[in-house]
C-alpha cells in the first residue's frame, strides 16, 4: 500500500467536517478546505500525531483569470502560417471556462516524522481575497505570505507585518495578477537633473508576440557562392 493510500483516509478522518475534496494529482494529496476553515485545517495537520505536518515548505498564490486561455488559436487553426494569434488576454475580464473564485491561497506540507508530504488549497474571492494568517502555526509563513500579498494582493488576517516585500515601496499594483500589464503600469529611471529617481507613463504599446518561422532555402545561394 503506498503512501498516499494510507495518508488520505486519516486525512479524511481528522478534517472530515471542513474538507471540501481530496484528490491525488501528480502523486501527491491535494486537499481543499474553505478559507475560514484555515487555520483549524493547518493546526489539526500539524499537531495530530497521525499527521505531524511539521514544515511549511512553501505559500503561494494563483490566480485562475485566465485559467484555460491562450493567446493562440490552437483548437481550429493549423499548425503553419502566421495568423494564430488573437487578441491579447489583458483584454479579457472574465474568463468563461472558469467559474470558480479567481484566487487561491497553495500550502505545501512536509511532515518529517512520517515522511509525507501533502497539498492544501484554499479558494478566495476576487473583490475581498482575505485569508487568515498561519504565520503563529508555521513561522516560515511570514515572508511568504508576504510574498503573496506583494505580487497577488492577497490579504492575511494577522498577519504581524503585511508589506511589500519585492517590489518598490511605492509600487502601484501586483505583478503577477493575470491582468497586470506585462510591460508594467510605469517606467521608472534615474533623473541626473533631479538627483533622484523618477516615474514616467509607460509608452510601449503591448502586443501578442509571434514566434518567428525560419524556412530553408530552396534555391539561391549554396555553400557561398553566387
Amino acid at each position: 500500500m503506498s503512501d498516499i493510500q494510507v495518508l488520505s483516509p486519516l486525512i479524511k478522518q481528522h478534517l472530515s467536517d471542513i474538507l471540501i475534496s481530496s484528490s491525488i494529482l501528480y502523486n501527491e494529496l491535494v486537499l481543499e478546505v474553505e478559507s475560514k476553515n484555515i487555520i483549524k485545517a493547518a493546526t489539526l495537520l500539524r499537531d495530530e500525531p497521525d499527521l505531524k505536518f511539521e514544515i511549511l515548505i512553501d505559500l503561494c498564490g494563483v490566480d485562475y483569470l485566465h485559467y484555460g486561455l491562450d493567446e493562440w488559436s490552437t483548437q481550429e487553426a493549423t499548425s503553419t502560417g502566421f495568423e494564430r494569434s488573437v487578441s491579447p488576454l489583458t483584454e479579457c475580464k472574465h474568463n468563461p471556462l472558469w467559474t470558480r473564485p479567481r484566487f487561491a491561497v497553495v500550502y505545501h506540507l512536509l511532515s518529517i516524522t512520517h515522511n509525507w508530504r501533502v497539498r492544501l488549497k484554499s479558494f478566495l474571492p476576487e473583490e475581498n481575497p482575505i485569508i487568515d494568517s498561519v504565520n503563529n502555526i508555521w513561522p516560515s509563513a511570514n515572508w511568504y505570505e508576504r510574498e503573496a500579498f506583494d505580487l497577488f494582493g492577497i490579504l492575511f488576517k494577522g498577519h504581524p507585518d503585511l508589506r511589500r516585500l519585492l517590489t518598490d515601496y511605492g509600487f502601484i499594483g501586483h505583478p503577477f495578477r493575470k491582468d497586470f500589464p506585462l510591460i508594467g503600469e510605469v517606467a521608472m529611471r534615474y533623473d541626473a537633473y533631479q538627483g533622484r529617481v523618477v516615474y514616467e507613463p509607460v509608452d510601449i504599446e503591448p502586443r501578442t508576440l509571434v514566434p518567428k518561422t525560419i524556412r530553408k532555402e530552396s534555391g539561391g545561394i549554396k555553400n557561398g557562392g553566387v
